[in-house]
């Protein structure tokens, strides 16, 4: 089967997702100039479910994807469904207070729920299986884990939850290159695609206009925001930047320098046989180990090792994904050497300079809201951002306003320096990763 569709097609890439997709729905393009309550650029989970919650709202919403709806990071990651928004809200404490701090630790526990509550109430078919390990690959990231299990245990996490040593860690991980666990059964896996597919028919029912191959080639701010495309424009009350790390500098400099487009690729092995999945992963979980540099994998429905990792900051795609990604699968799990690659991937999500979510309005527009620079933990952090935005709209709380009042730097010189300068700074934490 072709493994090597470039990757930055307008139509889906190949990739494992794409070849166990339920229905690639066709959108339409947008032709003409119509008029909304609120309209969306961004047809990744972000877009998407603040489709769905303004709908529910009573509000008209038009959206509009440049290339296919989940074509971005919401229908390439890794599948991985786990607890949390941002890194460390601690450190925002002069910013937000404690209150602040305390928001966004349980709105991480929300969003997962918000996730599972969506695919349960609309029977969406996208393989969740809940269960998933941080891993420890050095002993000091034990002492991060055993912190990590007190801290749920003091904000009240209600999920079940199990600190493994290295002595336990086979109940989980056929592997030696671990340390040790945390397990947590309110995390999990799922099929990115079919998610985001699933919830776009959701938004469709609900009214919701979607049109594909409509990309926005310039916003017009004011009382009544107008979205140009090349065919067509939306003039609306409310607009909603959902693009990431697509967002681009021509379209918003504000969000554009914020967020930093970063690659990161998967593996699909041959199906394994019942005996191979007991061997590697005996409870079906979801992993990713605490390094910088981290590798992510679980199985797929099919019994495929899915297996993620390499970070790359150039802005330019490895040549062979496999050839750089296979010797840490292999050193993962050494009884696999030698299986079959089927699938080989990758794509750009978006990274922030802190890690936190960069959730609010612009500073000069306040009928302007965007959601972005998620740091590749987006499957919850993009549906809690959309319902933060539907609320604001509706007036149904501030809650946005936790993560509005946090401050974003912004990538110092321009485009072309953005990329080095942040590898040069992932350089010396993988360095430290070595210690």
């Amino acid at each position: 089967m072709p493994r090597n569709t470039p990757i930055h097609s307008q139509q889906y890439p190949d990739s494992f997702y794409v070849a166990t997709a339920k229905e690639l729905y066709q959108h339409p393009k947008l032709t003409e100039n119509i008029t909304a309550d609120v309209c969306i650029v961004g047809g990744g989970f972000s877009g998407i479910n603040t489709a769905i919650e303004l709908r529910q709202r009573g509000y008209s919403v038009v959206l509009l994807e440049a290339k296919r709806i989940g074509w971005g990071a919401s229908g390439r990651n890794g599948g991985e469904l786990i607890r949390g928004i941002g890194h460390d809200a601690t450190q925002f404490r002069n910013e937000i207070g404690d209150e602040g701090v305390k928001a966004i630790q349980q709105m991480g526990f929300e969003a997962v729920d918000i996730v599972t509550q969506r695919i349960t109430d609309h029977k969406i078919d996208c393989d969740l299986h809940m269960g998933y390990c941080d891993l420890a690959v050095k002993s000091r990231h034990m002492d991060d884990l055993a912190a990590e299990y007190q801290d749920l245990k003091d904000q009240g996490y209600q999920k079940s939850i199990k600190l493994l040593d290295r002595s336990q860690i086979d109940e989980v991980i056929g592997s030696d290159f671990y340390q040790g666990a945390l397990v947590d059964m309110g995390s999990g896996h799922l099929h990115p695609l079919n998610l985001a597919l699933g919830e776009a028919k959701i938004a469709r029912e609900l009214g919701a206009q979607l049109f594909e191959y409509s990309a926005a080639e310039k916003i017009i701010k004011g009382n009544k925001p107008k979205v140009i495309t090349a065919e067509g424009e939306v003039t609306c009350n409310y607009l909603v930047l959902a693009g990431n790390g697509y967002i681009g500098n021509k379209l918003s400099p504000f969000l554009g320098g914020k967020v930093l487009p970063t690659g990161t690729y998967l593996l699909a092995t041959e199906p394994l046989t019942e005996q191979q999945c007991a061997s590697i992963i005996p409870q079906n979980m979801a992993f990713a180990d605490m390094r910088v540099a981290l590798d992510y994998f679980h199985l797929s429905a099919d019994r495929r090792l899915l297996f993620g990792g390499l970070c790359t900051y150039s802005g330019k795609d490895p040549k062979d994904i496999e050839a750089e990604l296979r010797p840490n699968l292999e050193k993962v799990f050494p009884q696999l050497k030698g299986i079959k690659i089927d699938y080989e991937w990758g794509g750009m999500m978006g990274i922030g300079a802190n890690r936190m979510p960069q959730i609010g309005r612009l500073p000069d527009a306040a009928n302007i809201y965007f959601a972005q620079a998620y740091a590749g933990h987006g499957v919850n952090a993009t549906h809690m951002a959309a319902r933060l935005i539907a609320e604001a709209i509706s007036q149904q709380s501030q809650r946005i306003d936790v993560f509005n009042d946090i401050k974003h730097m912004t990538f110092p010189g321009g485009p072309m320096l953005r990329s080095p300068l942040l590898a040069a700074g992932m350089l010396y934490h993988r360095m430290k990763d070595l210690l």
